[in-house]
Formats: C-alpha cells, sequence, structure tokens
C-alpha cells in the first residue's frame, strides 16, 4: 500500500480525533501534542477515544505499551514479602533404652565331701552314730545354696573281713546314709548308693601289716570311709 495513502489515513484520523474532542468541552478542546508511537491524549493526560470506546493512536512509530485506560496490563504491584517461617526447635531424641541383660546362667556346681567312716558308724557297724548325723546335717547345709540334681554316695571298708563281708557292709553304710537324707528332705530318686568294699583303699599297698590289732585297725582307718557327691546348679541369690 502506497505510503501517501497511510499518511492521509492517519491524518484523518487525527482530524476527526480533535473533531470529537472540540465537541466534548472545554476541559477537553485542546490537545497535548502527539510523541511518535504514542496515543493521543488530552490537556487532562486522558486518552483520546473514539465513539466505539477505542485509543486513538498517533499512527506512526512503535506501538507503544497499552496503559490501563486503552488495554493495557496494569504495572504488577510488588508483593509484599512472606515472613519467614518462625524456627521450630526439632524434638529431642528419645533417651536410649538401656539393652535387655538377661541375668547370668546357673553355674554348674559340684561338690564333693569324703566323711571318716568311724565318724559315721561304730566300728564295724552300718548305724549312725550322733556324731555322724552332725557330719550329715553339715553336708545337708551346704545344698541350700545348689539346686542338686543328683547325689552319689559310695561306701567303702578296709580289707580286715572277707571280701564279701565288706561289700555288703558299705552297702548297708551308704543306704544308713541315703535314709537320712530323705529323712531330712531330700527326694529319694536324688540320691543313688553304691558299695565298693574293701576294693578301693586309700593305704598303699605294704602299709598296715599284721594280723588285726588295734594298731593295724587305726593304720586302716583311711580305707573306711563314705564318699558323698553332688551335681547341680548354684541358686543365684
Amino acid at each position: 500500500m502506497p505510503k501517501t495513502f497511510i499518511y492521509k489515513q492517519t491524518s484523518l484520523a487525527v482530524a476527526c480525533a480533535l473533531a470529537l474532542s472540540l465537541l466534548s468541552g472545554p476541559a477537553s478542546a485542546q490537545l497535548v501534542p502527539a510523541q511518535e508511537g504514542t496515543y493521543l491524549h488530552d490537556t487532562r493526560g486522558a486518552s483520546v477515544m473514539s465513539g466505539y470506546g477505542e485509543c486513538w493512536h498517533t499512527g506512526t512509530g512503535p506501538k507503544p505499551i497499552h496503559s490501563v485506560e486503552c488495554g493495557g496490563t496494569p504495572a504488577p504491584v510488588a508483593q509484599l514479602a512472606k515472613p519467614a517461617p518462625a524456627y521450630v526447635a526439632p524434638a529431642p531424641a528419645p533417651a536410649p533404652v538401656a539393652a535387655y541383660t538377661p541375668p547370668p546362667a546357673p553355674r554348674p556346681v559340684a561338690v564333693k565331701l569324703t566323711l571318716d567312716a568311724d565318724t559315721l558308724f561304730d566300728f564295724d557297724k552300718s548305724m549312725l552314730r550322733p556324731a555322724g548325723r552332725d557330719a550329715l546335717n553339715a553336708f545337708i547345709g551346704k545344698l541350700k545354696n545348689i539346686s542338686a540334681e543328683t547325689i552319689m554316695a559310695v561306701g567303702h571298708t578296709d580289707r580286715i573281713g572277707s571280701e564279701r563281708y565288706n561289700q555288703r557292709l558299705s552297702e548297708q553304710r551308704v543306704e544308713a546314709v541315703k535314709t537320712y537324707l530323705v529323712a531330712s528332705g531330700i527326694a529319694p530318686n536324688r540320691v543313688s548308693t553304691t558299695g565298693k568294699g574293701e576294693t578301693q583303699p586309700v593305704t598303699k599297698p605294704g602299709e598296715c601289716q599284721g594280723a588285726k590289732s588295734a594298731k593295724v585297725i587305726a593304720c586302716l582307718q583311711p580305707d573306711r570311709r563314705v564318699e558323698i557327691e553332688t551335681i547341680g546348679t548354684q541358686i543365684n541369690q
């Protein structure tokens, strides 16, 4: 399109705008000289508009940014900065729970006691003497801190007399010991007995030589004995 035609249209538009502004009243009778690339304004600074509500442009230069009145976007309002959130201290860590320590396992124990048969019995007898009962009471006292699983009583004799007689005597003596222990509260199924007779002497061969006499009987005293052994677990106090 020829530039002459464009300029004529622009001039015509400006003339029409002047005419409209003259008719709008004395306050808008004068126009502010338009700058290149802007919309037309009157002396009050208001945009000059057509009868259709459109702003009049000068028609030259680049198209300016619209004002709010002429359909532009209002300048953004600076947003108030949001206050920083208040500091919230983290919750304290829970106190560590002490690890459970199981109680120590009961310790297995073994108690062995060798009692002089002469203390328990009269010579060549199987009935307990008062001193023998006292000795057994002391042994029972040791069992208070032990959960006894089994109690073994083994009887021994010296070599005086026949082997058969000594075997029988050793058995009778440990049975007397068991009877006393059971009467003192120990379960009978926990007490076992055995007689060894003269088969396991303590004295050495060649000692205590000679026929039966008070001297030989005294020399053979270590062979006459009752061994009591218990196996169980220690009771924690």
